[in-house]
């Protein structure tokens, strides 16, 4: 004779169980939950900005959420989730950072800041591919993260000097070096939660 099991648990419980064979049965909602969660992160992380007078590229929080989704999330998944939100922004979501000229859209993406933009997707899956390879040690999370914040400073320095026709080297105080001792904060505290949260996630039964 069968028997309900959601019956016999606790009404919290039971909720809990209903939706763990909900995500089980459609994973594609838990994929699309992960990735709007993370394009969220990423626009709430754009908009604290700090315009900087000398540069058209702000100082924002930006940078700390593309590391810490590839340090969390898959190749494939940080992959998605970071083209989902150049997508979000493309169509005039609210979701890059605030520049002097207000512009949206396809505009802001081929902007003076789009260099950063487009390499964030490849930076994260960087980050997700070189984290899985031993993943739970900090020293790891940490170079992970360091190789995909240098990809995404090359790529903001390369874009830029092309969009101004300028040499590299005039680039580089520009795009590059003004933003180091920040992304070492960010690189470093991207890899430290990273790795608190893994550890948590393995001690639990």
């Amino acid at each position: 004779m069968g028997v309900n099991l959601n019956k016999e648990l606790t009404p919290q419980a039971a909720a809990q169980t209903t939706w763990s064979g909900v995500l089980e049965t459609a994973p594609w909602l838990r994929t699309t939950g992960i990735v709007l969660g993370g394009t969220a992160l990423l626009a709430i992380c754009a908009h604290v900005a700090l315009p900087l007078w000398f540069t058209p590229v702000p100082l924002t929080l930006q940078p700390f959420a593309v590391l810490l989704l590839g340090l969390l999330l898959s190749p494939r998944l940080a992959g998605t989730t970071l083209a989902a939100y150049l997508a979000e922004g493309a169509i005039g979501l609210p979701v890059f950072a605030p520049g002097p000229d207000l512009v949206g859209g396809l505009a802001h993406l081929f902007g003076p800041t789009g260099g950063y933009l487009l390499a964030y997707p490849a930076a994260a899956m960087l980050i997700a591919f070189l984290w899985r390879r031993r993943p739970g040690s900090f020293t790891l999370a940490l170079a992970s993260a360091a190789a995909g914040d240098l990809l995404i400073l090359v790529g903001g320095g390369l874009w830029l000097a092309a969009f101004t026709h300028a040499s590299l080297r005039t680039v580089l105080p520009l795009a590059v070096l003004p933003f180091l001792p920040g992304d070492a904060l960010k690189v470093a505290a991207a890899a430290g939660l990273a790795s608190r949260l893994r550890r948590f996630r393995r001690s639990q039964p």
